[in-house]
């Protein structure tokens, strides 16, 4: 494998995001500079990981020059993709087009995060469009890494949650006491940062990974705890996920029918300095405002 220059930045998509901005912090906290990719160089986040010391460019996934400019004089890209805020279409557009920038400008190792078992024919809309994403970066001539992380304990913590949270209630299209393993973004992107530093050990591999098995009850008495507020868990019927998103009933009905598979014991046993945090610590570290 081709040695990777350290001086070099590693480029980070989705840099204002949850998952890239928790990559970008792991790479700087390790030594490395990075080069934080961005449709807006001007939002508060950006500012936050200017501060950091990251270098924040304006990336344009729908312009070839633009990502081409974005990414030349880079070592290794740590890429994302979402469809949320585009569709389905846009999303395997624009992440194909990142990745093949990459391949033009000599990137020497990509790291894309995917989602777990999305190689396993799941049938779920937002795991099949990142599966084609996945596909397409196996033909490239560049070593890579796909990184399948688990249920986002950030989930938990967005406006919708919280609404029903400040009721009391947390609410899952998810039976009480089918386990779901659970992953902080921190800790995606500390492991995104591991195997961006160790190129030669994780490349051509696919890693799904999460850091704990908790069932929603577990998850609302986490949250209850680490608030203070009395949280009860109330299941939430398929149908009703149904009218809101057939992509998200499709995600539940393969949680509860099929189940998500992540080795959590071994990922604890062979990458320790990932940190791994538990929801409870997860929640605990959290101010709710509920």
């Amino acid at each position: 494998m081709t040695q990777i220059n350290p001086a070099l930045p590693v480029a980070v998509s989705g840099a204002t995001g949850a998952q890239g901005g928790a990559a970008a912090r792991a790479l700087l906290h390790l030594g490395r500079p990075v080069r934080a990719l961005t449709r807006d160089p001007a939002t508060p986040a950006a500012a936050e990981l200017r501060a950091l010391g990251a270098d924040v460019v304006r990336a344009d996934f729908d312009n070839e020059a633009s990502l081409t400019a974005a990414l030349t004089d880079t070592a290794a890209l740590f890429a994302m993709s979402t469809p949320f805020g585009s569709d389905l279409t846009a999303e395997v557009r624009q992440g194909t087009a990142l990745l093949d920038a990459a391949a033009t400008v000599g990137v020497r190792h990509i790291v894309f995060t995917s989602a777990a078992n999305a190689d396993r024919s799941t049938g779920i809309p937002h795991f099949e469009s990142k599966w084609r994403i996945e596909r397409h970066l196996a033909t490239l001539d560049v070593p890579w890494t796909v990184i399948g992380p688990g249920v986002f304990m950030e989930n938990y913590a967005n406006d919708w949650t919280v609404q029903s949270l400040r009721e009391g209630v947390f609410a899952l299209p998810m039976p009480p006491g089918r386990p779901l393993p659970v992953i902080a973004a921190r800790d995606i992107g500390a492991f995104a940062a591991l195997a961006l530093s160790r190129p030669a050990e994780f490349a051509r591999r696919r890693i799904d990974i999460a850091s704990q098995w908790r069932t929603p009850e577990q998850i609302a008495e986490a949250i209850g705890a680490a608030s203070g507020r009395d949280i009860r868990y109330r299941e939430v019927p398929l149908a009703v996920a149904e009218s809101y998103s057939g992509d998200l009933a499709a995600m539940f009905r393969y949680f509860q029918e099929t189940g998500l598979d992540v080795d959590i014991d071994g990922l604890r046993r062979d990458y320790p300095e990932v940190g791994w945090h538990t929801m409870e610590k997860w929640a605990g570290d959290r101010a709710w405002e509920i």
